[in-house]
């Protein structure tokens, strides 16, 4: 098996990414509304590259009003439109209505006493999962993990996450540290 060094191959070549990359990417987060981030900007990601999305980010921010959740599942038919029409963000309907329709969702989870973060730190009991990637080959795009975050998603009736979506959330967040065995951000 072959053996890099040096950071995580996927990042190189664009200072956003790489900084993206060293830090956030597989660090262990706790903030809600950051969660909610991630998850928001997983879905738009969806048939897309993560650096596309990153470009985009902080246009999302301004869109999705810094995503905070209540503002988010508030959204009205006119902020829905604006949206459709701003070139600044991926300009995907189904997409934009899923934002709205999953933050109206974590508004549930909150109101019934839970949080987004509970709900994904819970499967894997606050511990993040370390794997031992020496190749960027090595690295799934799913896992059965994800599989059942994502089904159990959906049985909540979120939108736009399925596994693999579920899976970036996860290395996103740092549910999982994906991060290769000899990558200094690890």
């Amino acid at each position: 098996m072959e053996e890099l060094e040096g950071k995580c191959g996927w990042c190189l070549g664009s200072e956003l990414y790489e900084r993206y990359h060293d830090e956030e990417w597989g660090k262990p987060l706790r903030d809600e509304q950051q969660m909610f981030e991630f998850l928001l900007l997983e879905t738009f990601q969806a048939g897309l590259s993560w650096i596309t999305v990153l470009r985009k980010r902080e246009s999302f921010r301004e869109v999705f009003h810094g995503f905070d959740v209540e503002r988010v599942a508030a959204m009205n038919e006119n902020e829905i439109q604006a949206a459709l029409h701003n070139p600044a963000i991926i300009r995907n309907q189904a997409k934009i209505r899923a934002a709205v329709h999953n933050a109206q969702l974590v508004q549930r989870m909150h109101q019934s006493g839970t949080t987004l973060v509970e709900f994904f730190w819970d499967y894997i009991g606050e511990e993040p999962i370390r794997n031992q990637w020496r190749s960027l080959k090595e690295l799934p795009t799913s896992t059965a993990l994800a599989k059942q975050i994502s089904k159990d998603l959906k049985k909540l009736g979120f939108k736009f996450v399925g596994p693999t979506v579920v899976y970036a959330h996860m290395q996103a967040t740092g549910m999982v540290n994906d991060h290769l065995i000899h990558c200094p951000a690890r």
